[in-house]
């Protein structure tokens, strides 16, 4: 396991003697990253109510530069966790792509200072594309233009990033005892 790396998440910190009140459960806000290599999709859950939402689709730059914009994220968000997808073979095994994830999440994580989960992201983005159906038309019913590919393309990513939120909040939501 590498350090600050989380691959299962639990907290060991609740004691689920005691169920607390509504009032008395902490919100807890992750931040969910779709990592490609040209663009970012951010999401963010609340795992209390289990809302998940796509938020945005950033640009990639240098890991210092995707370290600022998802701090600021996560400041304005107030997220505790980051929950970074981890792209796979099919199979299970590790890709160059989970090096090349894994290498970012050592640089940039300790620069946004949030614990980081990678969770697995197989066919996060054939599902978003499969519920948002094919990029629209052109105006003439021709191809798309390039800002429509491209804006096709951001939208994909930021739901994706829900999908890997989603399958977080599912796995920390089966980990807990019912009272």
């Amino acid at each position: 396991r590498r350090r600050g790396i989380h691959h299962g998440v639990s907290n060991p910190s609740h004691d689920h003697r005691h169920a607390p009140s509504r009032a008395e459960v902490p919100v807890t806000v992750l931040l969910g990253i779709d990592l490609g290599d040209r663009r970012i999709g951010v999401a963010t859950a609340d795992t209390v109510t289990g809302a998940v939402r796509p938020l945005l689709t950033l640009r990639r730059g240098t890991p210092a530069q995707d370290a600022e914009a998802i701090g600021r994220i996560s400041r304005e968000r107030r997220a505790e966790t980051l929950v970074v997808g981890l792209p796979l073979h099919a199979d299970g095994r590790e890709s160059e792509q989970s090096e090349r994830t894994r290498a970012w999440v050592d640089e940039v994580g300790p620069l946004v200072g949030l614990p980081v989960a990678l969770r697995d992201e197989r066919r996060t983005s054939q599902s978003a594309e499969s519920r948002m159906g094919r990029a629209p038309r052109g105006r003439s019913g021709g191809a798309p233009s390039a800002r429509a590919r491209t804006a096709w393309r951001a939208r994909i990513d930021r739901e994706a990033a829900a999908d890997i939120l989603q399958r977080e909040v599912d796995a920390r939501s089966n980990t807990e005892v019912p009272t």
